[in-house]
């Protein structure tokens, strides 16, 4: 019995979320992962009047993060939200010997030789690592890695919140930790939200952008599908855009 009051409490509390609504519109992309010529082709699909945000991960995996993080960054107009793997980036180079290894695996690779550092194996020398680093820093430039640095981990636009992984059901935006927008949460997507939220994410890949139950996911996997996505919210509610490698 308990179980079933429970079950039709967050049925009911999901009838009750309004439908998306968002004023001015907002376009907001899917982790990016070093696909520049992928962010380059969206952007051009973006809408005049649309306020654009990114969802974070724009580095790693993919071979031209470096390319990628000066376009934002060229790009004052769009709201860069912070996402893990910048997360294990700032940790390396705030302690290179320690982080090394977890962010070279993942990716740290590909986004060093975007940069024109190479010879980058998963080295546990000090001296390398922190050579690897200073090199780094110093081809960011004092500029880029400011900014990398002061990315914010939400954005909130009419009803949605956007964020990088996900966020704790049982809190309300203003009290998550840091960590867990980045990172994600075990209970997000499994329980309903009671503040009539929206929650827009990327972290998790899916087979095709989606928008239901509170939830809009949109991390398509550009590093390895080819298909990066953004979300278009108006006060109509939310649509789909998607650039596929294969179309040129």
């Amino acid at each position: 019995m308990k179980r079933f009051l429970s079950g039709l409490l967050a049925k009911r509390s999901a009838a009750r979320l309004d439908p998306v609504a968002v004023d001015p519109a907002c376009f907001v992309i899917g982790d990016i992962h070093g696909c520049d010529t992928l962010l380059a082709r969206l952007l051009d699909k973006a809408p005049k009047d649309a306020q654009l945000i990114c969802v974070g991960d724009y580095v790693d995996r993919g071979d031209d993060s470096a390319a990628v993080l000066r376009r934002l960054h060229a790009r004052p107009d769009i709201t860069c939200i912070a996402g893990n793997h910048e997360a294990m980036l700032l940790k390396f180079i705030d302690a290179p010997t320690g982080n090394a290894r977890r962010w070279l695996r993942f990716g740290g690779l590909q986004t060093l030789a975007s940069f024109g550092i190479s010879g980058a194996l998963e080295t546990r020398d000090p001296g390398l690592l922190t050579g690897f680093r200073d090199s780094l820093v110093a081809a960011m430039g004092p500029d880029l890695l400011g900014w990398l640095r002061d990315m914010p981990t939400q954005v909130c636009v009419g009803n949605v919140a956007v964020v990088h992984a996900g966020a704790d059901p049982a809190l309300g935006l203003a009290d998550q930790k840091d960590s867990t927008l980045i990172w994600g949460h075990p209970d997000f997507g499994k329980t309903s939200r009671t503040d009539g939220l929206w929650v827009l994410h990327g972290h998790t890949i899916v087979g095709r952008p989606s928008c239901s139950d509170g939830i809009i996911s949109i991390d398509t996997g550009a590093y390895a599908t080819g298909r990066l996505t953004a979300a278009h919210l108006t006060t109509h509610g939310c649509a789909f855009v998607t650039v596929d490698q294969a179309d040129g």
